[in-house]
């Protein structure tokens, strides 16, 4: 069965999104959130950024497309895709379907280069079981925002996830792990890599162990 899992990056005080003052202010705090993602050259080659042969071909680079090429599905919320949806390239950098947690009923939506999206009117799990379905032999990717890693996170249904700290202090925003129950999460690490601009963490996600009486 895939597994399901979420790959972001967050702060060092713990931070995935920025707070929201104005459009301006979030996307600056956001783009220095992300910056190494940007120097990497499958990044700027599925964003259309620049020539084929520009960026970092490092281990920040690696881990961007292996996470990309075990991804059979992706699942988001609606604010995620609204802000995609006004920068991304007319080739959507998913190629693959795309789950929309939505209140707001849209038909699907198709984009060049095999990107699809479909919006979930009927909750979280309804969304993963539609998933699974298309997957295939590949994994399911929970893209975010915030609130829908935190519903994943809180239903036990996240198997492992890969957390990239930048160097890099908000302050204040939607931290990733509020309001998610750490009575109900056990954590392995699985592998820890510093890069030069980045830490790498990645865990795999168990029933956390009872406390001792």
């Amino acid at each position: 069965m895939s597994k399901v899992f979420f790959s972001v990056t967050v702060s060092l005080d713990g931070y995935m999104a920025p707070e929201w003052r104005s459009d301006d202010q979030w996307m600056s705090q956001w783009t220095r959130l992300q910056d190494y993602m940007f120097h990497q050259r499958f990044i700027r080659n599925n964003l259309k950024f620049g020539g084929a042969a520009d960026g970092e071909t490092g281990d920040d680079n690696r881990i961007q497309e292996e996470t990309f090429q075990r991804t059979g599905v992706t699942i988001m919320g609606r604010r995620m895709f609204d802000l995609g949806e006004r920068s991304w390239p007319e080739d959507a950098p998913f190629h693959t379907p795309v789950f929309v947690l939505t209140h707001q009923e849209r038909k699907s939506w198709e984009r060049p280069g095999g990107t699809v999206f479909h919006f979930v009117n009927d909750g979280y799990e309804s969304a993963l079981r539609q998933a699974r379905e298309v997957a295939g032999d590949r994994d399911i990717r929970i893209g975010g925002g915030v609130n829908t890693v935190q519903q994943y996170l809180n239903a036990g249904l996240v198997d492992e996830f890969h957390l990239a700290v930048a160097p890099v202090l908000l302050g204040s925003g939607l931290r990733l792990f509020d309001g998610v129950d750490p009575a109900s999460i056990g954590l392995e690490l699985q592998e820890a890599l510093k890069t030069p601009r980045v830490h790498h963490l990645r865990y795999t996600v168990k029933a956390a162990t009872p406390a001792a009486t």
